[in-house]
């Protein structure tokens, strides 16, 4: 006997049900509007990105989570057999692993594009991850970017985006982290930690919240930075949580200071706007994304382990597929976060979900006369079902309990003849005879 195949998803993965679907429909709808009403355009990419667009933007670890797609050719067989990826594993595809680098290879691609691109997109990324509370393998994210200014108008008006969206949503308690990656490169390299292991080290501090400062000291130990100078980097992110420590950072010429002088302006940009009340520095944020160059992103809520979105700006990662930099900022907004959040939290509101009606026959009536009633009443604007058989009028009602429906319109020869539809209201069981013109009226009231 054979063994039985299974009927679960592969893990990590999900199948949506009716009320998942509506609630994830419930959300983008407020996503997608709040973006609009920002003057964002909408984007979408293809699922399958060319493996050369992929690598080496994510970082050594996030260049693991790429899916890579195997071309079953011999060529290529025999090569990733020996174990070779030159430029025969680089002419391979992957899935779109983010919504950052799919926009760049777009804005080096296309050469009518505005000068200032506002561009939202909302599609899954796929990433080789362990699934956890929370994570997935699969997953959309909700984008929002501005390329083509250095302006921090431009950060300013994705952080207000995020939060509208959130407010919107019925977030109240959520925070912006903010922080900038010259600040950190400052604080790295007074910790006395190479320029070649800034990388390394940023990667580490961007799991602090989940691993907490042990956690981080024996991650860095591990990749080779001494337990002094790990320490050091700590300790000065511990003072830059002290009162003034921002403003003192701003005084010099530095990189560091630059920084500093950006984050300030940052949240004196957004003072007016949605996210005035939600943008907070931390000086502790990393972001463990490679391509990040300037003020960085991250939302937290309470209980939730992790980030609900998080973003950045982004100068050089465009530059990369063509001559000439092009200045970027973007967040994006993790749909799955958001709706465990607020399922946790009941915070959806009633959601229309299936049939308003269930149209019900006897067997004397032709079902062509069911489907035309249903047709009238759909055109209407209810949400009509048939029920398929003539059977036993007690089955048919049966299947009208079993899938929630509020009203039963019941249709027998005497009904047909009269021009009417038997009524009947499975809540409180009462039953009338009412006008095909009055249907609409008495199933909405």
């Amino acid at each position: 006997m054979s063994k039985a195949i299974s009927t679960k998803p592969p893990s990590g993965m999900r199948d949506f049900l009716a009320e998942d679907v509506v609630r994830r429909r419930h959300v983008l709808a407020i996503v997608q509007r709040v973006y609009e009403s920002f003057g964002f355009v909408p984007l979408e990419t293809p699922t399958i990105e060319n493996l050369s667009t992929l690598l080496g933007k994510y970082g050594p670890e996030g260049d693991q989570l790429l899916y890579r797609l195997l071309h079953r050719r011999d060529k290529l067989t025999r090569a990733l057999d020996k174990g070779v990826k030159s430029e025969v594993d680089l002419s391979a595809e992957g899935l779109r692993y983010d919504l950052t680098v799919p926009l760049a290879r777009v804005v080096a691609n296309y050469n009518n594009l505005p000068t200032f691109y506002k561009r939202y997109q909302i599609q899954p990324v796929w990433r080789a991850d362990r699934p956890a509370r929370g994570r997935f393998r699969e997953f959309y994210q909700c984008d929002v970017d501005i390329t083509g200014t250095q302006n921090l108008v431009a950060d300013a008006e994705v952080c207000g985006a995020i939060a509208q969206v959130l407010r919107e949503l019925g977030f109240t308690d959520f925070k912006i982290l903010a922080n900038h990656r010259e600040l950190l490169r400052a604080l790295v390299a007074e910790a006395g930690i190479p320029a070649e292991q800034e990388s390394l080290a940023l990667i580490a501090l961007d799991k602090l919240d989940k691993v907490q400062k042990e956690g981080v000291l024996k991650e860095l130990s591990e990749k080779g930075i001494p337990d002094a100078q790990a320490n050091g980097l700590l300790e000065s992110l511990d003072r830059m949580r002290e009162a003034g420590a921002l403003e003192r950072m701003c005084e010099g010429d530095g990189p560091g200071a630059v920084g500093a002088r950006e984050l300030r302006e940052l949240f004196q940009l957004a003072s007016g706007g949605p996210a005035n009340d939600h943008l907070t520095f931390d000086p502790t944020l990393a972001r463990g994304l490679s391509y990040y160059t300037g003020p960085i992103f991250e939302i937290q809520v309470e209980g939730l382990g992790g980030s609900m979105g998080g973003g950045g700006r982004y100068d050089n990662l465009i530059g990369m597929f063509q001559k000439q930099n092009v200045p970027a900022v973007g967040f994006s907004l993790g749909l799955e976060r958001v709706l465990l959040v607020m399922t946790e939290r009941k915070m959806f509101p009633d959601l229309a979900i299936g049939p308003e009606l269930l149209l019900c026959r006897m067997a004397e009536v032709d079902a062509s006369q069911v489907l035309a009633i249903a047709s009238e009443l759909r055109a209407a604007g209810l949400r009509v079902e048939v029920y398929a058989d003539a059977v036993a009028m007690k089955k048919q009602l049966q299947y009208a309990n079993s899938i929630d429906v509020s009203y039963v319109g019941i249709l027998g020869p005497q009904e047909l003849a009269d021009g009417v539809i038997a009524l009947k209201d499975l809540v409180s069981g009462e039953q009338v005879a009412c006008a095909m013109k009055d249907v609409v009226g008495r199933v909405r009231s």
